[in-house]
């Protein structure tokens, strides 16, 4: 069943920056075969008349034209401001000076 070698399995561990003890890497190893065997399987499906999709749902992003538009003037943004100062929002520092 396994198509897969111990030194594979030490390969893609390696990869994974992973360190695997000789059981772990026979569990795994036993693993993989049977996600490998799902995928051959798959393999033998004819998706011929299946159109490549990116989604399974016929989803769109509804979104406005990207158009300039007037903003809230500054004096009424000001207004809910707890603090301002010079006509910006004033807010306590959040990265300290070295």
């Amino acid at each position: 069943m396994a198509d897969i070698t111990r030194d594979e399995v030490q390969r893609i561990a390696e990869l994974a920056k992973l360190r695997l003890t000789d059981a772990e890497v026979d569990r795994y190893r036993d693993q993989l075969a049977q996600i490998l065997s799902h995928f051959r399987a798959l393999d033998a499906l004819d998706t011929g008349d299946v159109p490549p999709t990116q989604h399974v749902l016929d989803l769109q992003n509804v979104l406005r034209s990207d158009e300039a538009r007037p903003s809230v003037a500054n004096d009424e943004a000001m207004q809910n401001a707890a603090k301002s100062r010079d006509g910006f929002f004033d807010v306590p520092a959040v990265i300290e000076r070295a």
